[in-house]
């Protein structure tokens, strides 16, 4: 992950499931019920009178005024909205009035202060009101047009509803009506009771006028033009060079984050480009047939975050296979995210096939550890396949790229090895801070190390003497969560043991494979770890994985193994996995292949352009929304000022 990318991943902490409608429709009562006491008490009444009697009724009077219009939208916005077309569902839609709900309440109490300050009276506060009316109707429309993707006229219907609810609601009760001089015999015997009803109101709503209604209906039109024009305006540069729509893109992050839908991936869809990616799967099988272990290495991304795209790769490998599944990280980068969840179908069919193919041998290799510059490379071959881990530790390091990681591949296959298991330890990382995030790029320094690494570790692991393979795994859940930087997959060890020399002695080599289902580690905790596993189980080489899983991630872009828990009690997890592996420990046979398949990705620089063009959103729509809403305040105010309301 890039810093553009880790910027734009940043921004999920300010995402937050949405409440369920009844909670939100609660808390709006309440808040219209604390407004109305402090905007509806009678100063004329006793204390005592007020305490016993009053404040029912000026709460009931805030929820009257303030609260209904807002449960009516809570409740009504989302079918309004789909039966247009639209995709609110009735807890944005709840959260949405509630939040409306605030900004009226915010508006009339900083009215009500100038008021109180300043000669300008209760008139100023209905002013004061229609503004925030107004603005009410601008915040829903803006929301709505970005969630449903609806047009500006769509949009304005259910847009409306707060708004206008409780337009009618004080037109009613301040007795507009009757101040317009219009009716008759008909009207007023039948509809003036029902239509003019300011003896049921409270006596503040007297300083209600016609020009109040003509001007909110003139500022809705305004700020329906200035929400019209921040959205083209910052609509204009994606569709220009990605093709998309920023709309959908936001539409489809809320979506997945406060509700967990599948909406981002069909906006990941309209970006994504067909790529080939080597699938290799390395499995261990007692004499009598059944299955040991099973590692399985896509050479994609498991990304971008949660269970989008590939984000929950490693447990739905891990679901497919027979043995205890090791899906360890593979060398790609966030280009070579999945689209769609859909597409690990794919990568786990391509695995299958790989695994039908496989061909099963009882000798492998001793391991050894290869180092090159800041590249440290784990290999040991099994037959004439090999296994490699690489690692950057105690240096740090994210991602490594694609072409890297075929290029390292590469380089180890050409002293005699066949099918080369290259994974990425991705064991040491100090967070999204920073310019440089650790990538390891084409024609980097420390992609020329990793090259040579491998380059060293196949010359010696081709010629290197075979003897029996025995292999014991274990794995444990743990009681950690994806919030606290631990997946499903929890903490899985394989111990290899190699007796190259057929001696039958006891002094086979030991070699200690520990895999934590999680998103990089924090700096130190690797060395911690190895060190301890070596000791447990008195191993030769040692060395501790994370899977990379973005289940993790849903909400933090930065929840790496070890943040959130403490490195000891990770440490004694492990270390019980690994001596129980140990324990486990039987001959078996080896076998690696490897398929293609065929998938739809995020594409190459596709992450990087979109995370720009969403961060060049945020900051310049951060400027260009303070400006719109300054323009507009300033017109209402010209508004108010001609129209003499």
């Amino acid at each position: 992950m890039t810093a553009t990318q880790s910027n734009l991943a940043g921004l999920s902490r300010f995402i937050f499931r949405a409440p369920s409608w009844y909670t939100s429709v609660a808390f709006a009562l309440l808040l219209a019920a604390v407004a109305g006491v402090g905007a509806f008490e009678r100063p004329e009444t006793s204390v005592v009178w007020r305490g016993v009697l009053f404040v029912g009724r000026d709460a009931w009077e805030g929820v009257f005024f303030i609260g209904i219009p807002t449960i009516v939208a809570g409740l009504a916005t989302a079918w309004v909205d789909r039966l247009v077309g639209g995709k609110l569902t009735p807890n944005r839609s709840s959260l949405l009035a509630l939040v409306c709900e605030v900004v009226i309440v915010a508006f009339l109490a900083v009215g009500a202060l100038v008021a109180y300050l300043t000669p300008l009276g209760q008139r100023f506060v209905f002013d004061v009101l229609v503004v925030a009316l107004a603005s009410v109707f601008a915040v829903r429309l803006l929301v709505i047009m970005a969630v449903s993707r609806s047009s500006l006229p769509v949009a304005a219907v259910p847009a409306s509803i707060q708004t206008a609810v409780a337009a009618v609601l004080l037109f009613v009760y301040s007795g507009t009506l009757r101040l317009l001089e219009v009716g008759g015999p008909l009207l007023d015997t039948f509809l003036m009771p029902y239509l003019a009803r300011p003896e049921e109101a409270p006596p503040e709503l007297s300083a209600i006028s016609p020009d109040h209604f003509l001007v909110l209906g003139l500022t809705c039109a305004l700020y329906a033009g200035a929400v019209w024009t921040f959205l083209y305006v910052v609509d204009r540069p994606w569709r220009n060079t990605l093709g998309v729509s920023v709309l959908d893109f936001l539409q489809g992050f809320i979506g997945h984050v406060a509700e967990g839908t599948r909406e981002l991936e069909d906006f990941f869809e309209q970006l994504g480009e067909e790529a080939v990616v080597p699938v290799t799967v390395l499995a261990f099988r007692t004499p009598d047939g059944e299955e040991k272990a099973r590692w399985v290495l896509p050479m994609i991304h498991p990304g971008p975050m949660g269970e989008i795209g590939g984000g929950n790769l490693p447990a739905r490998v891990a679901a497919a296979t027979d043995g205890l599944a090791f899906p360890p990280h593979a060398t790609a980068g966030h280009d070579f995210n999945l689209v769609t969840e859909r597409e690990v179908d794919t990568v786990v069919e391509a695995a299958g096939r790989a695994h039908e193919r496989l061909t099963y041998s009882p000798e492998a290799t001793e391991s050894i550890r290869t180092t090159s510059g800041e590249a440290s490379l784990l290999g040991q071959a099994f037959d004439d396949d090999a296994l490699l881990v690489s690692t950057f530790a105690p240096g740090f390091a994210d991602d490594v790229e694609y072409a890297v990681g075929l290029s390292t591949a590469a380089e180890a296959r050409t002293e005699g090895l066949d099918d080369v298991l290259l994974v990425d330890a991705h064991n040491s990382n100090d967070g999204l801070e920073g310019p440089d995030l650790g990538h390891v790029t084409p024609g980097s320094t420390r992609s020329f190390d990793m090259m040579q690494a491998a380059r060293r570790a196949g010359e010696q692991l081709a010629v290197a003497p075979r003897g029996d393979l025995s292999v014991g795994v274990a794995w444990e859940r743990t009681e950690w969560t994806p919030e606290e930087g631990i997946g499903p997959l929890g903490v899985r060890a394989m111990v290899a043991d190699v007796d190259a020399d057929g001696d039958g002695d006891d002094d086979a080599q030991t070699t200690a494979y520990v895999l934590v289902d999680g998103n990089n580690m924090e700096p130190g905790l690797r060395g911690h770890v190895v060190d301890a596993v070596v000791d447990a189980v008195d191993a030769d080489e040692a060395e501790v994985m994370t899977t990379d899983t973005h289940i993790v991630n849903t909400v933090e872009a930065d929840n790496q193994v070890g943040a959130a828990i403490d490195r000891d009690a990770l440490t004694d997890v492990v270390v019980d996995v690994v001596t129980r592996a140990a324990a486990d420990i039987e001959p078996v046979e080896a076998g690696m292949a490897t398929e293609h398949a065929e998938v739809t990705i995020f594409g190459n620089d596709r992450t990087e352009s979109l995370a720009s063009h969403a961060n060049a959103a945020v900051s310049m729509g951060g400027a260009l929304a303070a400006a719109v809403i300054l323009a507009s305040l300033a017109i209402s105010m010209l508004l108010f000022f001609v129209t003499g309301a």
